[in-house]
């Protein structure tokens, strides 16, 4: 019976209620050592008796560096239903526990698995996951059932984590916590009342020594003398002064096992420094010390250690923590060496057999270097990376030879990256960098560097990485310099450092004619860094198509990577085609890592082409798993995009709360697209002013506005400057668009440029011939907002030239455009200047359709069932779990008045 807690007791009870009513949920326990989580745990379990499905797993300190260890104990009762998953699941799945040799995919799509085994499970009865120590579990796991956690929607799952109070060693974010305190005064009172009699004195003391620790209420009267716990005796021979709880409990257990026999401690102490407490493993490593069964027997009476289902299992962590800190250090290097020689050659026990050799080296030691090496090739094959990661970086430490040491330091700073470890993968390569000297190993190196500065959006830094490291292959490995040379433009360009941009592209001119493609690539962005888009531009598109169509097929990654350059070439249809192609195959793939990329060209690509909706669907989505995979950059630039999406629909509050989120973003990209959604809200609001200060004040003409922004921003300015009476920077600006939009060969953008000379022109037949040649543009196709602003300005001339008919027409087409877009303050504007152009009717706000309706992430699920998914099939395409699809399609079926998904296809759902 679980006494006191009664505040805990009920949100834990809650949380399995609303699992039984087919809710999901999750909840991390946090607390000091012995503060009663394990306890929480039980009762959890008993109140899920009966109906619940419960499944049990914890961290174990010695098997933090084995992949995908704490996930294996928590699903090992429910492995039979890993048969079930889509396949890309199933193997990623199987890969991870070890249970095939097929290699692991996304380290993500591990999560999504283990979503959908548990969502599965959910189907018969509810299920209820309950993880112990999670400040133990391996990075893998941890990762992984973290991802599921913050998935949970409506499965009839619930997860409940027990860690310690440190955040730092088990970060939860976006999970709800609870955090453990001391027991009240009488519930204290009451569970020292359960260890027996204890005179008034004694118990006083026990309570203000356990400060309401139950562990500490349950132990520390083990300590006293009968005559203390009588009062005969003073109490001081305990402790005159608390002290710190855990610590003192776990030196009092160090004490109990000094007083067991000497052969009991080595078992314990080997039993200690195995990680799975397998009795053929432990006894086959303590009989190298003498050490039989039966010496377990004094540990099992002194209530330390008990035999269940064939392993040797301690009653409380800190028992096992205290039988292997309180041997020698002699002794437990020789229980790892023994352990070693048990595990060496058994199939599956690489990992171990390599970690227990690591325990036992006492100097520099290539033949277990070589064994953690080995290890961590295992875990790249299942998808622990933190694992790959941790096993170079201690084969580094045991290797004698520096160049060895260097690659391998090297190979961990890598993995780190992979596992979003990115101030654990710096520190690698500041370290790896002292033994590095190869050329084309120090590219990978500042490859790996790159990636850190990118992952904390310090895209100047990467650029700077990889441009050194260019700098330092030449003359000696010229082709991977030219390589180099080109990654390092994307961020640079990302950063808006045309000045970098340039000298990188002068100094490939010294080296390769520009025939070639890449070298050819390089030059055109430098003359596009230097405001030559004529040139710069032609080749970046010649390159790009180029490689499209080389006979050496491009893998994912760099096909997401190229078409980052899509928005520079401004062909919005053809990015939006190889965007989602480049979505659907992550998908396929389970690559969720590369998706967030992928959602983040898509989102943009959609907003351009007038897919509202289906952009603010990409750019939810994209968010949710950037920020799922510690990718601040993209989500910094989704936000971004949904900022601008907010003030094409006028919702001033979302903008502004919105921009608020990205204010400290470094990068320009991101800064860019947030001054320019901010311009276009105050331009929309009738705030010329408050546009023009604030362009002004980022850089009206500075580095931001070069480039991809001159199309996206520059027009903005040139209306809000003619506005305010600013005509020679209106000018100055509509001559750099018109040079721009002269290159890109998209019918939108030159209408853009002559909408802009219209603003400008000095005659009415000047200003007429502008909007009318701008408006023959738009109707080739392209960005309908553009085209709508485009026709509401005409219509605007057209009506103070009282020439009421003709302006007519052009507001009628820029409202109907407007409100289809969904555009409010703009479509109010136009409907406005209708009004006044003598329109009686001016069709008030449109009566909303069917996809008004829905949320963005009904509309994506509604879309693919009416094409024909299975529940399934959409979960695997969206990372989220059947149960939530069908879920979704539960509460979207009466907002559209269907009550089947049979009806679907009959729907107009665009």
């Amino acid at each position: 019976m679980l006494i006191g807690r009664a505040d805990e007791r009920a949100a834990v009870e809650r949380l399995i209620e609303g699992v039984r009513a087919g809710r999901s949920g999750a909840l991390v326990l946090r607390g000091e050592a012995g503060i009663g989580k394990s306890a929480l745990l039980d009762h959890a379990g008993a109140w899920a008796d009966g109906d619940v499905r419960v499944l049990r797993g914890a961290g174990f300190e010695l098997e933090m560096e084995l992949p995908f260890a704490g996930l294996h104990l928590l699903l090992r009762g429910a492995l039979d239903g890993i048969g079930r998953l889509p396949q890309a699941q199933a193997q990623a799945l199987r890969a991870a526990l070890g249970m095939d040799r097929s290699p692991g995919g996304d380290r993500f799509l591990v999560g999504l698995a283990v979503l959908t085994l548990l969502a599965d499970l959910a189907e018969r009865c509810p299920v209820l996951c309950l993880v112990d120590d999670a400040q133990w579990l391996d990075h893998a796991s941890a990762e992984a059932l973290l991802f599921v956690a913050r998935r949970l929607e409506a499965e009839g799952v619930a997860i409940i984590f027990a860690a310690r109070d440190d955040p730092q060693v088990f970060p939860a974010a976006g999970v709800p916590e609870l955090r453990l305190t001391g027991l009240d005064a009488a519930s204290a009172e009451l569970l020292l009342q359960q260890v027996g009699e204890l005179a008034p004195a004694a118990r006083d003391h026990l309570l203000k020594e356990a400060q309401g620790n139950p562990l500490a209420l349950l132990e520390l009267p083990t300590m006293l003398a009968p005559a203390q716990a009588t009062g005969e005796l003073p109490m001081h021979a305990v402790g005159a002064e608390p002290a710190f709880v855990p610590s003192r409990v776990s030196r009092m257990f160090g004490e109990r096992i000094a007083r067991l026999p000497a052969r009991a401690r080595t078992l314990l102490l080997v039993a200690a420094a195995d990680d799975t407490g397998a009795l053929e493993v432990v006894l086959g490593a303590a009989r190298e010390f003498g050490v039989d069964v039966t010496d377990a027997d004094p540990a099992e009476a002194a209530g330390l250690i008990r035999v269940r289902d064939g392993r040797f299992v301690f009653r409380h962590p800190l028992i096992r923590a205290a039988a292997y800190r309180h041997a020698s250090t002699s002794r437990r290097f020789a229980a790892h060496r023994a352990l070693a020689g048990v595990l060496e050659g058994r199939s599956g026990d690489v990992d171990r057999w390599a970690w227990h050799l690591a325990a036992a080296a006492t100097g520099l030691d290539e033949h277990t270097a070589a064994a953690l090496e080995l290890s961590a090739e295992h875990a790249r094959a299942r998808g622990g990376y933190a694992a790959v990661a941790a096993a170079y970086e201690r084969a580094a430490r045991l290797s004698p030879e520096p160049k060895e040491r260097g690659r391998r330091l090297a190979a961990a700073a890598a993995a780190a990256v992979d596992a979003g470890q990115y101030a654990q993968a710096t520190r690698l390569a500041d370290e790896a960098a002292l033994d590095v000297a190869d050329p084309v190993a120090q590219s990978h190196l500042a490859r790996t560097r790159a990636m850190i500065a990118m992952a904390d959006g310090h895209v100047r830094t990467a650029h700077t990485w990889l441009a050194r490291a260019a700098d330092n292959a030449l003359g000696q490995a010229d082709d991977a310099a030219i390589v180099l040379y080109f990654e390092a433009l994307t961020p640079a360009w990302m950063g808006s450092d045309y000045a970098a941009m340039a000298r990188t592209a002068e100094r490939v001119s010294r080296l390769r004619p520009s025939g070639e493609p890449l070298a050819r690539a390089l030059a055109g962005m430098g003359h596009l860094a230097a405001e030559q888009p004529p040139t710069g531009l032609s080749w970046l598109r010649d390159l790009i198509e180029g490689l499209r169509d080389s006979t050496r097929p491009l893998e994912l990654q760099e096909r997401a990577q190229f078409a980052i350059w899509d928005v520079v070439i401004g062909d919005d249809v053809a990015a939006y085609e190889r965007a989602a192609a480049i979505a659907r195959e992550c998908r396929a793939r389970g690559a969720i890592g590369l998706l967030a990329l992928a959602l983040t060209l898509l989102a943009r690509s959609q907003m351009f082409l007038g897919l509202h909706r289906e952009a603010l669907a990409s750019a939810n989505e994209g968010l949710r798993i950037a920020r799922d995979t510690g990718q601040r950059h993209y989500a910094e630039l989704l936000i971004g995009i949904m900022i601008y999406l907010a003030a094409l629909d006028g919702d001033e509050e979302q903008c502004l709360a919105l921009a608020g989120e990205i204010a400290g973003a470094q990068d320009a990209a991101t800064g860019g697209l947030r001054c320019v959604a901010l311009n276009l809200l105050d331009l929309s609001l009738g705030r010329p002013e408050a546009a023009l200060r604030r362009a002004e004040e980022f850089g009206a003409f500075g580095p931001a506005a070069r480039a991809v922004m001159v199309m996206h921003r520059i027009p903005d300015l040139v209306e809000a400057a003619v506005r305010v009476g600013r005509d020679d920077f209106a000018r100055a600006a509509a001559e750099r668009v018109r040079v721009w939009a002269a290159q890109t060969a998209q019918p939108w953008a030159e209408a853009v440029a002559l909408r802009c000379q219209a603003l400008l022109a000095s005659s009415d037949q000047e200003t007429e011939r502008h909007y009318e040649q701008a408006v023959a543009l738009h109707l080739r196709g392209g960005r309908p907002f553009e085209r709508a602003r485009t026709e509401l300005l005409y219509g605007e001339w057209l009506r103070r030239m009282r020439r009421r008919a003709d302006a007519r027409r052009r507001l009628r087409s820029a409202t109907e455009i407007f409100e289809r877009l969904g555009s409010r303050p703009w479509a109010e504007r136009a409907r406005g200047e209708l009004r006044a152009a003598g329109e009686r009717q001016t069709g008030e706000i449109r009566t909303p359709g069917l996809v008004d309706r829905l949320t963005s992430q009904e509309l994506q699920i509604v879309r693919l069932a009416a094409a024909g998914l299975s529940n399934r099939e959409i979960a695997a395409q969206l990372f989220l779990s059947p149960r939530t699809i069908g879920y979704h399609l539960y509460k979207a079926y009466p907002k559209l008045g269907v009550a089947s998904r049979g009806e679907l296809a009959r729907l107009e759902l665009e």
